[in-house]
This record gives C-alpha cells, sequence and structure tokens, in this order.
C-alpha cells in the first residue's frame, strides 16, 4: 500500500494544494528525463537539467522573489544554508550537491513530505547564487531540548522497515528506497519526538517494480 502510493506520487501528474508547485518542476523533469537529455554522465546529465529549469523557472515565474538577508542566516552545511523566515519557520537553500540530478532531490522531497509532514518543505522556487542554480523551501523551525538518541532512530526506523546498513544509512527492502546521513543533527528530539528535519532518500530500481527483496549490490556488504 505504501509502495503503490509512493509511485502515484512520484510517477503521477497530480498538483494538489501546496505540493502543486514542487510537483510542477518534478513532473517537468521527469518528462525530460524520459525524453532523454543525450549523455549519459552525471555532470553532463545535470548541467542539462539546470540549463532546462532555468529556462522552465523563468518562464514559469518560479523565481523565489523574497528576500533571503545574511542577518537572518542560521546554519549552514555541505549542501545548504539555513536562514530564519519568521519566528516559527525557516527557509533553506539547497544546490543538491549530494544528487546525482535534480530530479532525484524532487523526488527526495516529495518522499519526505509524504513521511515526515510535521517537517514537511514547502518549495518555493529557485535562486540563483554565484551563477549556480540553488532551491529554497521553508520548513517550519524546530526546537529540540534534549539530545538525539541515535539507538531509538534505529529502533523507530527498523519498526518502519528501514534496515540499518552502516553508520546512519538505511534501506527499506519492501520499497526500494535508500535513507541517509541520519546523524543527530538531521534527527532533533524534542519531548521524546523524534523530528527527522534534514533528510536524504534515493530510490533504486526496484522501487519502480513489485520486487519486494532486490537490495542494491552497493548495500550487500
Amino acid at each position: 500500500m505504501i509502495k503503490n502510493e509512493l509511485q502515484r506520487i512520484i510517477l503521477g501528474d497530480e498538483q494538489v494544494g501546496d505540493a502543486g508547485k514542487l510537483k510542477a518542476v518534478q513532473n517537468f523533469l521527469r518528462r525530460n528525463a524520459e525524453i532523454g537529455y543525450g549523455s549519459k554522465e552525471q555532470k553532463l546529465v545535470k548541467k542539462e537539467e539546470e540549463k532546462h529549469l532555468i529556462h522552465f523557472a523563468t518562464t514559469q515565474k518560479l523565481f523565489y522573489s523574497g528576500k533571503i538577508s545574511e542577518e537572518n542566516f542560521v546554519a549552514e552545511g555541505a549542501e545548504q544554508k539555513v536562514y530564519r523566515l519568521n519566528d516559527t519557520q525557516i527557509i533553506k537553500t539547497n544546490g543538491t550537491i549530494f544528487y546525482e540530478t535534480w530530479l532525484d532531490y524532487l523526488n527526495s522531497l516529495l518522499i519526505h513530505n509524504y513521511f515526515f509532514s510535521a517537517t514537511a518543505y514547502s518549495f518555493m522556487g529557485f535562486v540563483l547564487i554565484e551563477n549556480t542554480l540553488s532551491a529554497v523551501v521553508r520548513q517550519d523551525f524546530i526546537v529540540a531540548n534534549e539530545p538525539t538518541n541515535l539507538n531509538s532512530v534505529r529502533q523507530f526506523l527498523a519498526f518502519n522497515g528501514f534496515q540499518n546498513t552502516r553508520n546512519n544509512d538505511y534501506y527499506n527492502p519492501e520499497l526500494g528506497i535508500i535513507f541517509e546521513d541520519l546523524h543527530d543533527e538531521n534527527v532533533l528530539s524534542h519531548n521524546k519526538v523524534l523530528f527527522f528535519i534534514d533528510t536524504v532518500f534515493y530510490l533504486t530500481e526496484s522501487f519502480f517494480t513489485s520486487d519486494l527483496t532486490s537490495i542494491p549490490s552497493s548495500l550487500r556488504n
């Protein structure tokens, strides 16, 4: 049931409510991926994606028009910068360096929103930072009031079918989804409730099939 719902979200064309803008961009990239960008090399594919995205964002008015002030800067990671938007929300600019393609990143956002509605991302549009495309997303601001117990994270994910593969990385063989980088800065704890704020999901080939046992070779050791 969950896999069918996720396949419908990833492969369907529905554009519902606040997720409409995110899904519209994902649909655009998915259709282009089906047509093919020519070269299969990752860097060239992503560069071609970015060129198409800039044109699409321009024609569809998807560039973020709000002000991102360094005065509101909160934190920075390898992939993104975080800024305070107001008392209850933050915005993040993400250059998608953890993903082979922009489509992979947008798929990850859709999966996150399905599993973690309390920290769902609202896609705000794109910005150009030093001539490089970044996504802008909004998220509720979560205040941790205790250290994150990574054993509790592992137990919670195991209960939901995600097997720990190494360190803070997981795989769900039934869904065909890899879930990575779940260290204590990406999962916050507030009154013993876990909040997943920065997630990295990847779809495997088995996600698109009915095979419930296939595990990517990279995770078998």
